[in-house]
């Protein structure tokens, strides 16, 4: 009797399990369906999303909005090597006094740790900023470029300021070859002097994009420009096939950065030819930078004849009237007295 109880009874449990499982699927089965969770894939940069850097045609996902910087690099061979120079997007190089030049460097899309040595402004130099709606920083200036600076043609400020203070003296070095300022201190001194900080001006550079093949030249894959006599002012630009990049050297050492030791490489190399005129008898000069005049195009291991003119107040290159293109990347631009010119202080080889 008890044992057909007890079958009895695990029948009847076995029964309210099954309904119970029964009811389980089918309460499950009426229940909305919870909704797929949908995952956006990482798109690739669609042509609204797709910006260039204004001073090196460089693809970037985001707009580079940032004002310019432009420093005064000092290139006395006791000045060498630099420190940041490498990361700046456009190196211009124009002569201050005799035969010796200085760099006048545009820094937007890369921003070096520290830079110098920081050297005095030249006129030339406080108008080149003003027409790149750059912040300005130097050290020192000629009496026609203080004159600007306190008429405050372009916001700056000056190691004369802020020795000391902002700019710091490296000990491994001599005056002037040695003054140094870090972003951080260039950030705070646009603050200090209210100094905006975003870009109001419009790159007026034109840049070939992934799709374009660069126009034909003439091959050159060196470049020499010889500043008088003294060797230590010959520069020398290589090409390299594999990188597509210029090297360049002065008076035989490769041009890089005194603290990493990065070789300092370049997509384009351009001269523009312009007056030069002495102007006191200590040889400061007055350099034209409004006529226009002949050019020189070098990228991707060609040559090509062109001129330069002002477009947005900035030094571009043009042929027959129409933008030069140029390969995106660093950019070094020299700028050539008409007396002895383009011919008389450039070379190449194929």
């Amino acid at each position: 009797m008890k044992k057909k109880t007890w079958i009895i009874g695990g029948i009847v449990l076995l029964a309210a399990a099954a309904a119970a499982v029964f009811w389980m699927v089918n309460e499950k089965k009426e229940e909305p369906a919870e909704p797929e969770e949908i995952v956006e894939p990482n798109l690739p940069v669609g042509e609204t999303e797709n910006f260039t850097a204004p001073f090196t045609g460089v693809a970037s996902q985001q707009e580079l909005t940032q004002r310019p910087i432009m420093a005064v690099i000092n290139n006395h061979p006791a000045a060498r090597p630099q420190t940041g120079l490498t990361e700046a997007d456009m190196v211009f190089e124009l002569l201050a006094e005799g035969n010796v030049t200085r760099f006048l460097a545009l820094y937007q899309s890369e921003l070096p740790n520290q830079v110098g040595p920081i050297r005095s402004a030249r006129d030339y130099f406080v108008k080149l900023a003003a027409n790149y709606d750059a912040f300005f920083v130097a050290h020192g200036y000629s009496p026609d470029a203080k004159r600007l600076l306190d008429a405050g043609a372009v916001d700056h400020i000056n190691g004369m300021a802020f020795d000391g203070t902002l700019f710091q003296r490296s000990t491994d070095r001599i005056a002037p070859h040695n003054s140094y300022i870090t972003f951080d201190n260039i950030k705070t001194g646009m603050e200090m002097v209210g100094a905006a900080s975003s870009f109001k001006g419009e790159s007026a550079y034109h840049f070939y994009d992934n799709s374009e093949s660069a126009k034909l030249m003439e091959q050159a894959s060196s470049i020499e420009v010889a500043y008088g006599a003294d060797p230590m002012f010959r520069n020398v630009y290589t090409y390299d096939e594999t990188t597509h990049r210029y090297s360049r050297s002065s008076g035989g050492v490769l041009t890089g950065d005194k603290e990493s030791l990065e070789v300092m490489e370049v997509a384009n190399v351009l001269f523009f030819e312009t007056a030069h005129d002495v102007i006191d008898d200590k040889g400061r000069l007055a350099i034209d930078l409004e006529s226009g005049g002949d050019a020189l195009v070098f990228h991707g291991g060609g040559r090509l004849e062109a001129e330069w003119t002002v477009e947005n107040g900035m030094l571009v290159p043009v042929q027959n009237g129409e933008p030069v293109k140029l390969a995106p990347g660093k950019t070094w631009i020299h700028l050539i007295p008409e007396n002895p010119g383009l011919e008389g202080m450039i070379s190449t080889t194929p």
